[in-house]
């Protein structure tokens, strides 16, 4: 299996404005690509399959809105409707992963760097969907240390 298909899409879906980041090819680092302005499910999935085309990823990550207390409410299931829709866009593989403070962890960030107003308004979304995919690459990381010792 080829460096090349160790590319992975992270997305974090809003209401709004869905962020984008695509990790390198050797699934070490995320980088944010990006947002979709757009509210309309169908063409927000055809957009991130093409990004996912683009980028010639193997795998997407969506973040999946799980509560405080690890219950799965509405969100959630408007994440896994998503899911199925993307599925009919995209041969990759779909993971569902909890982003329960990617969103907190981004506004701290750009609080901390001084980014406010418009700016921020742009930077949140793509920068959650970077935390999103650099935890998850993380977690591959140390999952692929435990199996190698």
């Amino acid at each position: 299996y080829s460096m090349k298909n160790m590319r992975i899409l992270g997305v974090d879906l809003g209401d709004a404005r869905t962020g984008l980041a695509v990790s390198d090819p050797t699934g070490f680092l995320a980088g944010g690509i990006g947002v979709i302005q757009s509210k309309w499910d169908v063409e927000i999935a055809r957009q991130v399959a093409m990004a996912a085309e683009k980028y010639e990823v193997s795998c997407i990550v969506l973040g999946n809105p799980v509560n405080m207390n690890g219950s799965q409410g509405e969100r959630c299931e408007k994440i896994r409707a998503f899911r199925d829709l993307l599925r009919t866009y995209t041969k990759a593989d779909i993971v569902l992963f909890d982003e329960r403070l990617s969103t907190c962890e981004a506004h701290r960030f750009l609080n901390e760097t001084g980014t406010h107003g418009k700016k921020r308004k742009g930077v949140v979304d793509t920068l959650s969907a970077q935390i999103i995919l650099q935890d998850y690459l993380d977690l591959l990381k140390k999952e692929r240390g435990r199996n190698e010792s």
